[in-house]
């Protein structure tokens, strides 16, 4: 799938995520396809890295466990921040706070891997780490 480009949306940076959330479980729709979930988020910025986590569906042991390996394995973490995933067009949308800290700017293209619960987003200098933060959040579902 060929990767989104991150644009100017409301206050700040934003990418289209539809089908990345689907398979992540962070929206849940009726029979005809309208949202009745949409899920509150945390978006944490890593250098070239940025990491979306579902503020319900995902314990805060796991969330700081992955917060964690993300900080070590990339040796950087920026803000932490609330954010939601909103309907925008035909689908869906994230607001990513803390994105150009993070090394994005609008335009850019952004690789996203998801997980359920997460969505892991890089700037594809990051795709080992963001599959290492999917395996592990892939085993903490196991456990």
């Amino acid at each position: 799938m060929k990767p989104r480009n991150i644009k100017e949306s409301g206050d700040g940076l934003a990418l289209q995520v539809t089908k990345s959330v689907r398979r992540a479980d962070m929206v849940d729709e009726d029979a005809e396809g309208d949202a009745t979930r949409l899920a509150g988020v945390y978006v944490y910025g890593f250098d070239g890295l940025l990491l979306v986590v579902d503020a319900e569906r995902v314990s805060d042991t796991d969330r700081a466990q992955i917060v964690s390996s993300a900080a070590s394995d990339s040796n950087s973490i920026y803000r932490g921040e609330a954010s939601s995933i909103a309907i925008a067009g035909n689908g869906y949308q994230v607001q990513l706070p803390g994105c150009r800290a993070a090394g994005f700017s609008q335009g850019d293209a952004a690789p996203t891997r998801s997980e359920k619960g997460i969505l892991v987003i890089h700037d594809g200098e990051g795709e080992r780490l963001a599959g290492d933060l999917i395996e592990q959040r892939a085993a903490q579902r196991e456990n």
